[in-house]
């Protein structure tokens, strides 16, 4: 399939971007100037401020072309499977190998996550359009799957599958076994244990627990609003 030809724009914005996420992983995000980013792209400060106007818009641009990279390729890749489990971890392999490449300079920006007013934070209402489509991909993985969710806990599933999500990036950021094997690992022993518990979540007997998660659930994942 041929590739759509890019602009002469879009090839100086793309060759930018190269540049920072080089020096992110080099030197860190903090220590990284504009400047630096000019020089390595082979520009003038100037023109570089002009595509990009601040080393978080680099930021936020980084974020979302590896999103629409995932956009198509993650709802393909899940019809090949029906159970949940499989689905899931279609939507989590294919992310960790989007952000292989760049996984340092992931753990350089997570310094940022924990504080939801940060624009570069998932959890900021900055981010919330990139985090929508991510979650969006977990509601497709969950009304193709094999497993039926509880009513009550249908609208909040997709949420929780990303933040299980997170946690598991936040390891993989961290992990220092060869090939991120440790992660793999995590990922192997917990994703049963979490669709068994979707699984169990629909005996009676589970509908106060469920609404106490929910609450929980919601009061976590709520966000800060813009300033």
């Amino acid at each position: 399939m041929t590739q759509p030809t890019r602009s002469k724009a879009e090839e100086t914005r793309a060759r930018i971007l190269e540049g920072a996420l080089k020096l992110f992983r080099e030197k860190g995000f903090d220590a990284t100037t504009m400047r630096d980013i000019a020089q390595a792209a082979g520009m003038s400060l100037g023109s570089t401020y002009y595509h990009f106007d601040s080393k978080e818009a680099l930021v936020m641009a980084f974020y979302q072309e590896s999103q629409d990279t995932l956009q198509d390729l993650i709802p393909e890749a899940m019809t090949k499977h029906k159970d949940l489990a499989s689905r899931v971890r279609v939507v989590l392999q294919l992310r960790f190998e989007q952000f292989g490449p760049n996984r340092a300079v992931l753990g350089a920006l997570f310094r940022n996550a924990a504080d939801p007013q940060h624009s570069l934070s998932p959890f900021s209402a900055h981010t919330k359009a990139i985090r929508d489509r991510a979650i969006a991909h977990f509601e497709e993985a969950v009304r193709g799957g094999d497993v039926k969710v509880p009513k009550d806990l249908q609208p909040h599933l997709p949420r929780l599958l990303w933040m299980y999500q997170m946690g598991l990036i936040l390891f993989w950021i961290y992990d220092r076994s060869k090939g991120q094997a440790r992660t793999l690992k995590l990922l192997d022993k917990s994703l049963p244990v979490l669709v068994s518990a979707l699984k169990l979540s629909k005996l009676p007997l589970m509908g106060p627990v469920r609404a106490a998660a929910i609450d929980l659930l919601s009061t976590v994942l709520e966000p800060e609003p813009a300033r």
